[in-house]
């Protein structure tokens, strides 16, 4: 892939920059580079102000609403949205199901879910992992068995992100126990009004509530809503969880968390001198600037991969370990850059009820928070362990 901006690249990336500049509203703006934390509204807005401009689903193809944009442009509205301090468009509705659907979806499906996913009419949520069932999740066991034209759901789910929002569910389910176990798996999509699903919280270690476990009894759930083929739902699974780790690489917030990083850095000292003078501290972050300048062009060759017609491959889970791995590392040397401060945990500051920090440092206050949410990096979408396994036995014949 040629990595050189051509003049109508330039072109795009200046109206792109300038559009943000005029509609980014500076509120958010500021809570995402301040690391602050976005409720629902904020998330709801900023994909409402999209929508309207089909740039929510800038993968998508223009035949669903799709600007109809190539890798490069996709790659330059990543980098341009990361340096404007723009939140990330959420990915189950977007990047998830959507490419689902697209691809295996009935007309109907897609007539009535594809709009309402562009304009966020509806907040899709994740029915994946159970207690259990994570890295190994063909071990699932939440059930769904025919009864008529619906299908009655039992079970449950946990680690369900922003699921107390959700007004969807795309869920994976057991329909036929007595197959081996990637084979009785169906792919449903699930209202979150239905009588008999609750939603319980989960408060994580920085004392936010991100993620939920939701259970399942006795949840009606109509045939209609079965995308594909009864028990064919492992291949589904696989297909969405390709375009999942592509996603996680995260090159434009990692480019911007660096430049956060090196300032940070400057602004501290040791022995005199800024922190990022000192030759060992100097050294971890140049080499974390070459991982993701690296990690940058691998992210360029799958997407121009995948806009040539070829799906995700194991390619998909390289960039998932990087990705994670940066932005792991970034988190870790943030804390490292600013010791002690980082300690004094705000999460009054976080929820943005009070404009500065208690402890004096706005800068300090949010990186304990942000280093324990990312420790979950290297584990969500398919652990690295397993990532590892499968580009040994993909990629290598191992």
């Amino acid at each position: 892939m040629d990595l050189n901006y051509s003049p109508a690249d330039d072109a795009f990336r200046a109206e792109i920059r300038n559009w943000l500049e005029a509609n980014l509203p500076h509120p958010l703006r500021d809570k995402v580079l301040n690391h602050k934390r976005l409720n629902r509204d904020d998330y709801a807005s900023w994909h409402k102000l999209l929508g309207a401009r089909g740039w929510s689903v800038i993968a998508w193809p223009e035949e669903y609403g799709g600007p109809g944009w190539d890798a490069t442009q996709r790659h330059i509205w990543d980098e341009e949205c990361a340096r404007a301090g723009a939140p990330g468009v959420l990915p189950f509705g977007v990047s998830m199901v959507a490419p689902v659907l697209m691809k295996y979806g009935t007309a109907a499906q897609k007539a009535r879910y594809l709009p309402r996913i562009l304009d966020g009419s509806d907040w899709w949520c994740q029915g994946y992992s159970e207690p259990g069932s994570g890295s190994d999740l063909a071990s699932l066991r939440t059930r769904a068995e025919r009864a008529g034209d619906h299908y009655i759901v039992n079970g449950q789910k946990t680690w369900t992100t922003l699921g107390q929002h959700a007004d969807m569910m795309f869920c994976l389910v057991r329909t036929d126990p007595s197959a081996k176990k990637q084979e009785g798996i169906s792919f449903l999509l699930i209202d979150m009004k239905t009588p008999g699903i609750t939603v319980r919280p989960i408060i994580t270690l920085d004392e936010d509530h991100e993620v939920n476990e939701v259970f399942f009894e006795d949840v009606k759930v109509p045939v209609e809503n079965l995308v594909g083929d009864e028990n064919r739902g492992w291949t589904y699974a696989k297909y969405l969880l390709g375009h999942e780790r592509t996603g996680i690489a995260r090159v434009g917030q990692s480019k911007r968390e660096l430049i956060f990083l090196k300032r940070l850095a400057l602004d501290q000292t040791k022995n005199g001198k800024p922190l990022l003078r000192d030759p060992v501290f100097a050294a971890k972050v140049a080499a974390l600037d070459i991982e993701l300048m690296a990690l940058e062009v691998t992210v360029q060759r799958v997407v121009a991969s995948e806009a040539e017609g070829r799906g995700p491959g194991p390619e998909a889970s390289m960039l998932k370990i990087k990705g994670t791995e940066v932005q792991q590392a970034l988190t870790e040397l943030m804390v490292e850059a600013v010791g002690p401060q980082a300690a004094a945990f705000d999460p009054a500051y976080l929820e943005g009820e009070r404009a500065h920090s208690a402890a004096g440092d706005d800068d300090a206050a949010p990186l304990a928070a942000y280093y324990f949410n990312f420790r979950k990096t290297s584990i969500y979408g398919g652990s690295n362990e397993i990532q590892k396994n499968i580009i040994a036995q993909m990629m290598l014949g191992l």
